[in-house]
């Protein structure tokens, strides 16, 4: 059986390693961007880290465990069999609505109208950005919950 993954990952004793590995591979993604999209996206990030330095860690704590409940039933289902890289890269579409599901929720909860058309503008290519960080997602996850 399968260890829960809040279990595996949110624990006190892993979670500041999964933190750490989680903006690392935000860090390697927005890297990683090619093209003008590319260009845009890493001066937003670049921005939002000068401007508020914590801004991406204090996110990525307080979104962890939702992401991570998300990904439970992805994580159940993949029972430890071979790659969780590819078992995620393989449903990268369902993966991604789940774990931006997360975020989609966040935004229906807000009465910030602008924060609301920003969001609704950026979500499509949001969900290509997440399909494609899910090898490293995966990796990542199976490292500290194996």
């Amino acid at each position: 059986m399968v260890a829960a993954l809040g279990d595996a990952l949110l624990g006190a004793e892993k979670l500041p390693a999964v933190q750490s590995d989680v903006l690392a591979l935000i860090d390697a993604e927005v890297s990683d961007k090619k093209g003008a999209s590319g260009l845009a996206l890493k001066g937003g990030y670049a921005a939002v880290k000068k401007v508020g330095p914590s801004i991406v860690p204090g996110a990525v704590e307080g979104l962890l465990p939702d992401f991570v409940e998300r990904l439970q039933p992805f994580w159940a289902d993949f029972a430890g069999n071979g790659s969780f890289a590819e078992y995620l890269t393989a449903r990268g579409d369902e993966v991604a609505n789940a774990l931006l599901g997360v975020t989609d929720d966040k935004i229906a909860g807000t009465d910030k109208a602008a924060v609301k058309k920003v969001y609704e503008s950026l979500r499509g290519s949001a969900q290509k950005h997440v399909v494609e960080a899910l090898p490293r997602l995966g990796d990542l996850i199976q490292k500290h919950a194996a």
